[in-house]
């Protein structure tokens, strides 16, 4: 299988088209039932893709937040379908009785999670709720519909989306910037966080230390750091975000430090057209759906590979997303806990004055300079995410996804190819030809993300080692609670 770059283009988004509406929603009986691209969970998802591509765009790169909008849609989704599945039980809803067996018909099914899909991107992505009530529309249903009528699917995807919204809405992400602490705008730190290290002085080189960015305008600003209270948030499966916490990176002074500095450095110096295209493609650029949405995309080449039903497509995102959002939270509790330092601070020190061959910028390439001078391959626009380092949060999200898909479908099987300009993103006035990157399995293409970060100069081999861990131990303890949801047996699943 291959497919565009989403990310990368406006036109692709905007071109998408649904295609393939059963025709049950228009009282006609369809005895082929939509699958792939075709059903309308799958549909639902690229719209919630293009919202988040939008979102980022009028809010910048907003990782851990995007993960909770996309965690929380597909929760809102999978509860309203579960009242028409035979033995699913919904993570939030409550006394919502199951409908009986001759109301579980395709028709209803989809009205419901169209209904919960509708009321909960519109709540998140607002910008383009246009969008979304034109979708309703051509579904044949009706935007203003509010019906919390529990037997009727209008009525069900109304009242998951309410329920799921309104439980989370305290559950410490601080979405209307109204917990104690905070300066009164949505998202915004109240824990008091403050680096160590600033910007301009290292004073303690195992700590973090931000960077300043550089605006259209040419000017340096320092971004500050994002969510920094994100471990608080609450988890969607997971017990508690130090469930799975990894011991401690790497010490200053030793041995382990120093070589995984240098491989940083001998991994930027020695990147190839497909290395660039890789650390390009898993850092995203303009309208990136980010970590989240990522392996969302690639969960939707799943659907398309193995023509997924509805039913198939609603489970596979619960699940999925479900491990990017405790993955996120999990991450944040290591990031924040050892508030660790990134290759851009370390190969400053353990290399100054040393000569070495490094990306001096776009427009100057690979050149020898001194320790001091090195910097990831990055534009000037995001030199290097505002956060600590360990544990790697692509990593994490990665390994998590991977193992999440691997233990849905079965099989590590991915096979999904992807075309790039090498440069594209990041010196766009030096470009190389196109190159073909190959996922041939899950589990390849999610160490293929965690060893981008490390190649792009963001991370050490340790932050990407103990973040494909840590997410993979939460894909599978959230598995078993996922089985447990749709009520299939757990012994002997792993998930503790």
């Amino acid at each position: 299988m291959k497919f565009k770059l989403l990310f990368s283009s406006i036109v692709f988004l905007l071109l998408f088209v649904s295609e393939g509406n059963s025709t049950e929603l228009n009282g006609k009986v369809n005895e082929t039932e939509p699958k792939g691209a075709d059903n309308v969970a799958y549909q639902w998802a690229y719209l919630a893709l293009m919202a988040t591509a939008h979102d980022t765009d009028v809010n910048k790169p907003r990782p851990t937040v995007t993960s909770r909008y996309l965690g929380l849609i597909f929760t809102s989704i999978f509860d309203a379908w579960t009242r028409y599945d035979e033995k699913a039980s919904p993570l939030y809803l409550q006394d919502v009785e199951r409908r009986p067996e001759t109301e579980r018909r395709l028709r209803n099914k989809e009205i419901a999670i169209s209904y919960a899909a509708y009321r909960a991107l519109d709540t998140y992505y607002p910008f383009d709720g246009q969008v979304f009530r034109d979708k309703m529309l051509e579904l044949g249903l009706d935007p203003d519909n509010t019906s919390l009528d529990p037997n009727t699917p209008a009525g069900i995807g109304n009242l998951a989306a309410r329920t799921v919204m309104e439980r989370r809405m305290s559950d410490g992400s601080n979405q209307f910037g109204e917990v104690e602490g905070s300066d009164g705008t949505p998202y915004s730190d109240y824990t008091g966080y403050m680096p160590v290290n600033d910007i301009d002085n290292n004073i303690d080189l195992k700590r973090w230390q931000p960077k300043y960015f550089i605006n259209e305008e040419g000017e340096k600003y320092n971004p500050g750091c994002l969510t920094p209270y994100w471990q608080n948030v609450e988890p969607l499966l997971m017990k508690k975000a130090d469930q799975f916490r990894p011991g401690p990176p790497p010490a200053i002074g030793s041995k382990e430090l120093e070589m995984e500095v240098q491989e940083v450095v001998d991994l930027q110096a020695n990147l190839t057209p497909e290395n660039k295209a890789l650390v390009e493609f898993m850092r995203d650029g303009p309208l990136s759906a980010q970590q989240a949405g990522h392996w969302l995309v690639f969960s939707q080449d799943v659907s398309v590979r193995d023509q997924h039903t509805l039913d198939e497509d609603v489970k596979m995102y619960f699940y999925v997303e479900s491990v990017a959002l405790d993955g996120f939270i999990a991450c944040w509790d290591a990031k924040m806990f050892y508030d660790y330092a990134r290759p851009y601070a370390l190969v400053h020190a353990y290399l100054k004055d040393k000569t070495i061959r490094g990306w001096a910028g776009p427009d100057k390439g690979m050149v020898t300079m001194k320790g001091q001078e090195w910097r990831p391959y990055s534009p000037d626009s995001f030199l290097c995410p505002s956060f600590p380092s360990y544990v790697s949060g692509h990593s994490t999200i990665s390994g998590g996804c991977a193992e999440a898909l691997r233990l849905f479908t079965g099989s590590d099987e991915f096979g999904v190819e992807v075309e790039l300009i090498p440069g594209e993103l990041t010196e766009p006035d030096n470009l190389g030809e196109p190159v073909v990157l190959q996922f041939p399995t899950f589990t390849k293409a999610g160490e293929m993300a965690g060893i981008s970060r490390v190649m792009g100069g963001y991370h050490i081999q340790s932050d990407n080692i103990e973040g494909l861990k840590l997410g993979r131990n939460i894909a599978q303890y959230n598995y078993r609670k996922y089985l447990e949801l749709i009520g299939e047996d757990v012994s002997g699943q792993a998930g503790q």
